[in-house]
């Protein structure tokens, strides 16, 4: 996929905490549609517990994939899905920041 496949596709973050809080927050790769991006503008400046859940629902809202398409393999939505996997992106990145 060469540089296409460089910045889309699975997301990666880089963050940096600060008290508590995610001071900064880099996308890495993002979803084509530029959700990963806009949902991680709004995660700035929030508690990691909260930036954790927040950045799933934040995805889910500028995701422009069609929530009434259903996945039968995962028996959800795909911005359900997409939700889930920024969610578990940004709990990578605060794990590798706090080690």
């Amino acid at each position: 996929m060469g540089q296409y496949g460089e910045y889309f596709g699975a997301p990666e973050f880089a963050v940096q905490i600060r008290n508590g809080k995610i001071d900064r927050i880099q996308v890495c790769r993002g979803a084509p549609c530029g959700a990963t991006w806009d949902a991680a503008k709004r995660v700035e400046g929030l508690p990691v517990e909260e930036a954790e859940v927040r950045i799933g629902l934040e995805t889910q809202y500028f995701c422009s994939a069609d929530p009434s398409g259903w996945d039968p393999i995962h028996g959800k939505s795909p911005v359900h899905f997409a939700g889930e996997v920024h969610i578990a992106a940004l709990k990578r990145a605060i794990k590798k920041e706090k080690s």
